[in-house]
């Protein structure tokens, strides 16, 4: 691990030792900047965004974090004695630092497959009724007359084809917490 202060980071964005500041990270499991200003806590976000090419994560508990949270591109939102201006600024909020571990693995793990179902269920659906719009004007000589009505299609998208994605985004859980925290290379499986 590396662990670097604010001091050592000014003398780095001034210095213009990004590069080098970067290849040294790279080598590293995990990187801790301490003591650090709030526009020196972005700009190592923005600078691991823009060339490492990666997505970038901050955690932060307190008004200082902002800037960081809103840099990334998940922020976690720490609610804690300093206030809920991190929670505020975040995508996501927790209350301790060990709900981490269930938020990125079992609810990411869950909500990474759940999309990935609902999308190809709207294409599906999608398809289905576009087909059937389709093949219907070689029977009325593409003259562009509807074979449903304007409020029956409405209907269509509204009530009928619209429980089942709900009820995928919502219950839907293939592997249990239990498991998915007990082997947490589940998760890549959907990448």
């Amino acid at each position: 691990g590396l662990v670097i202060d604010g001091r050592t980071l000014s003398i780095i964005f001034q210095g213009g030792l990004e590069e080098k500041f970067l290849a040294l990270t790279r080598h590293c499991h995990s990187v801790l900047c301490c003591r650090s200003t709030p526009l020196q806590k972005s700009m190592v976000v923005k600078l691991v965004r823009r060339q490492l090419k990666v997505m970038t994560l901050s955690i932060g508990d307190g008004a200082n974090d902002v800037s960081m949270i809103q840099a990334a591109d998940v922020g976690i939102g720490i609610s804690g004695q300093e206030g809920m201006q991190a929670v505020m600024a975040s995508d996501f909020a927790i209350s301790r630092f060990k709900h981490l571990k269930k938020l990125l693995l079992v609810h990411g793990h869950w909500c990474y497959a759940r999309l990935a179902k609902m999308v190809i269920y709207f294409f599906y659906k999608n398809v289905c009724y576009v087909n059937l719009l389709f093949w219907y004007q070689f029977f009325c000589g593409f003259s562009g007359s509807t074979m449903i009505d304007y409020w029956q299609m409405i209907f269509f998208n509204l009530f009928f084809t619209s429980v089942p994605p709900l009820l995928f985004g919502v219950l839907d859980k293939d592997i249990s917490a239990e498991t998915i925290l007990g082997l947490p290379e589940l998760y890549k499986n959907g990448q």
